[in-house]
């Protein structure tokens, strides 16, 4: 799990947007797999985007007509897969969030941690290789903020691929990372494990930012 944290408006989404081929950068090259995008992007764009990532927004965007089921099936109606394909990959990985009993209850009878868990789901349906999360718990109370923390965390271990997760809670990316990558202003401040950012921050900023620190002033001399 790799956690992009920082102030709002530090440009952790934009950062997000661009590594999902939702929006590109001015400057610069962005290579996957050492291929440069740009070039990438000029053949089938979609089909690149929906191979690689699969996307969790703060509001989860699901369907209130539809049912789970129906919801996590969706992207595959898109790529036209047949009704069985649907039906035995949108069961796979309902299970995989723990929901399969909810398959057939309009989202609007689910709590927030379970709607969260079917947008997961929705997300994972297209088999992406990086899911990527722009603060996807901000809408929930503290308590369910921190189980889902946890909850995800299970579900990454469980699954084996990339989460790439943007929050501005300095606990929660402390809690939930493998990595961290903390930015200010567009710019990369520091990146490296929880116990590294913590215990040797880079400079004054993520000092100040990752924990309650006292910064002095001084020279190191060894």
């Amino acid at each position: 799990v790799y956690i992009v944290t920082g102030f709002i408006g530090s440009g952790k989404s934009t950062l997000l947007n661009i590594l999902g081929l939702v929006d590109s950068q001015t400057t610069g090259a962005y290579y996957i797999k050492g291929q440069n995008v740009s070039t990438l992007i000029k053949s089938k764009p979609h089909l690149l985007r929906n191979r690689l990532f699969g996307f969790i927004f703060q509001y989860f965007a699901l369907l209130n007509q539809y049912t789970v089921l129906e919801n996590i099936m969706l992207p595959l109606t898109y790529r036209k897969s047949s009704h069985k394909e649907r039906l035995e990959e949108s069961l796979f990985y309902l299970n995989k969030v723990g929901l399969s009993e909810h398959k057939n209850k309009k989202i609007n009878k689910l709590s927030g941690g379970q709607q969260q868990r079917v947008a997961i789901a929705r997300a994972l349906v297209n088999e992406p290789q990086v899911l990527l999360l722009d603060e996807p718990l901000g809408a929930l109370d503290l308590k369910l903020r921190k189980e889902m923390q946890l909850e995800l965390k299970k579900i990454q271990k469980r699954l084996g691929i990339t989460f790439i997760f943007v929050t501005h809670d300095q606990e929660e990316a402390l809690t939930m990372s493998d990595t961290i990558v903390v930015m200010n202003k567009g710019v990369i401040q520091q990146m490296g494990s929880p116990e590294d950012i913590y215990n040797e921050p880079a400079n004054a900023f993520v000092a100040d930012f990752i924990g309650e620190s006292n910064i002095l002033t001084g020279v190191m001399l060894e």
